[in-house]
């Protein structure tokens, strides 16, 4: 009985070796890409950006100018105050927290709309740059490919690649 436990050790043994011979025959293929990167670098993300500016610029330009005006009224209100009758000097002061209010209002309703739109935008971008990934990983015969990595040895980074294939399709 002895001898049958150790053929069948023997040949346990010799069926991992085979196993594992196999398994690096076939070796995992993966590849790592840097989102950030791709959102930085590719030419649909600056299109992107470029489109959110124009979008964008003419409020962000209204919003400046009111800011500034509440800044020159509460100055003017400062200088001004100690010389005015009561009644005025409080009127001044309403209109002044009046102003106030409704500019931080539209402040924040431009952040919202802008973070929203910038949401929506870098959205459309991660799906095309997901989709080139795809193809590439098909294409190339990757078995994973990584987006969020602590550590990632360079030559398994193919992000220059994404964006090289971005640009030429234009993320299409």
């Amino acid at each position: 009985m002895n001898y049958f436990l150790r053929q069948c050790a023997v040949a346990l043994l010799g069926g991992c070796l085979a196993v594992s011979a196999q398994a690096q025959d076939q070796a995992v293929k993966l590849g790592f890409v840097s989102t950030d990167r791709v959102l930085k670098e590719a030419s649909t993300a600056k299109a992107a950006q470029t489109k959110l500016e124009q979008e964008f610029s003419k409020r962000e330009k209204e919003l400046t100018e009111l800011g500034a005006n509440v800044k020159a009224m509460a100055e003017k209100f400062e200088k001004d105050a100690p010389t005015l009758p009561e009644a005025q000097r409080l009127s001044k002061q309403k209109q002044l927290v009046d102003q106030d209010r409704e500019f931080q209002r539209k402040r924040r309703e431009f952040q919202e709309d802008l973070n929203s739109r910038k949401n929506e935008e870098l959205q459309l971008v991660i799906q095309r740059a997901n989709k080139v990934i795809k193809e590439i990983a098909v294409a190339e015969k990757y078995d994973f490919i990584f987006q969020d990595a602590v550590y990632v040895n360079p030559k398994h980074d193919m992000t220059d690649k994404v964006i090289k294939a971005l640009n030429s399709t234009n993320g299409k």
